[in-house]
């Protein structure tokens, strides 16, 4: 285990004085009584738990690969991957790792059926009506699309969990109220504005340390199961995983100590030394940072011109070169980019005639679109956008069928 303290590893640190305190939180839009049994961030990550938006992650794509089993990823996998990494992550810092949970189990609550394809293909033609994007629809979700309470719409989620779904990835906006990042070109997508109009989220600072952690973990998970499920999926080989240099060493590593190993005990001994190394990297680097900035409270590492968990930049630069290998290697496969295709008439079509018809749509989802006065174009498409939009792969395939004579095989 590198250099870092076996001993703060096994038995984590005090809560560090930059760490979020649930006795501390800027509470919840909605005021509630205290549980006397759980913190406000374990209340947090339950709700999400229960929420049927998380539910649905079980058959939402998180990458299209060859259906040779019930082996590959959904976004469901793929979050509990990101929650369990997020989790170490934070527990060696002295973080709040129920807070840091609850932020990974929540990242893809917004995302579409058929992955970053649904995405895309909904972005386009709610490109007239403010686009869509996943970040701002698991807002939505949380704060608005969810309706399981009696007393408010959505999880009623603390103060800190907003911040923290909203802005992992750092801020969104600029010390001039401008968009930075990957909103700079579009402009922040309307569900944020309308919500931190009604609910600072303060969008020009950084998130919690607890935030930058999850939104590490999403990260070191992506690397490592998309090399899991490629591998298994016969979208690539380690001949070609070698041409990478951290993962070839790796291999070696792995060849010395076993020699002539079975393909499925290769591949998950890759796997979980590709997760070790990140997360190890993780932690060191994120130690320095905290130690060379001195930070002391949470509103210090919100006030940081940079993110105060992270990598080195030697793993920083492994990161981009296993990304760039996947990119070309998974994502743009033949078979990958068929079934995008396909997929993304689905959501076409799908739009196209809920738009048109929304009795089309079931009960719930017509009712609401009968509401919205027939000039209202806007307001109808985001209704048809959010119906779509919460789909798994099957229901919208299956709706598909209903609507349409024919449905594409996306295998």
């Amino acid at each position: 285990m590198s250099s870092l303290d076996r001993q703060n590893v096994a038995f984590p640190p005090q809560r560090a004085p930059y760490a979020a305190d649930p006795l501390q939180s800027r509470g919840r839009r909605f005021a509630e009584p205290a549980s006397p049994t759980r913190t406000d961030f374990q209340r947090d990550r339950d709700r999400i738990l229960h929420s049927t938006a998380f539910r649905r992650l079980a058959h939402k794509t998180q990458v299209f690969v060859p259906h040779e089993g019930d082996h590959h990823r959904t976004r469901l996998t793929h979050s509990m991957e990101v929650g369990q990494i997020a989790r170490a992550i934070a527990r060696v810092l002295g973080l709040d790792d129920d807070l840091a949970e609850a932020l990974a189990l929540a990242h893809d609550l917004g995302h579409t059926p058929f992955g970053h394809t649904g995405e895309e293909a909904l972005d386009e033609l709610m490109r007239p009506y403010g686009g869509f994007d996943h970040n701002a629809q698991a807002l939505r979700i949380v704060t608005k699309l969810e309706r399981r309470y009696a007393a408010f719409d959505g999880l009623n989620l603390t103060w800190e969990t907003l911040e923290g779904l909203v802005k992992h990835n750092g801020p969104l906006i600029a010390a001039d109220g401008l968009p930075i990042a990957r909103y700079a070109e579009r402009g922040l997508p309307i569900a944020l504005l309308e919500y931190d109009a009604q609910h600072d989220l303060e969008l020009g600072r950084f998130a919690s340390a607890e935030a930058q952690a999850a939104a590490l973990a999403d990260d070191i998970a992506y690397n490592a199961h998309d090399i899991d499920d490629g591998l298994r999926a016969g979208l690539f080989d380690f001949s070609e995983v070698a041409e990478v240099d951290f993962l070839r060493d790796l291999g070696s590593e792995i060849e010395s100590l076993y020699p002539n190993l079975e393909r499925q005990r290769l591949i998950h001994e890759l796997v979980r030394r590709v997760i070790t190394h990140f997360i190890e990297d993780a932690i060191e680097e994120s130690r320095r940072r905290l130690a060379e900035t001195g930070v002391r409270s949470i509103e210090a590492v919100r006030a940081q011109p940079r993110p105060v968990i992270g990598f080195t930049q030697a793993t920083e630069s492994v990161d981009r070169l296993v990304k760039s290998f996947l990119f070309q290697n998974m994502y743009r496969h033949p078979h990958i980019t068929r079934i995008r295709m396909l997929a993304a008439d689905v959501v076409r079509d799908l739009f196209a005639a809920f738009f048109e018809h929304p009795d089309w749509m079931s009960v719930e989802w017509a009712q609401a679109a009968a509401l919205i006065p027939a000039m209202e174009e806007g307001r109808r498409a985001r209704v048809v956008c959010d119906y779509i939009a919460g789909m798994t792969d099957r229901y919208a395939l299956v709706e598909h069928s209903r609507l349409f004579d024919a449905t594409p095989d996306l295998r």
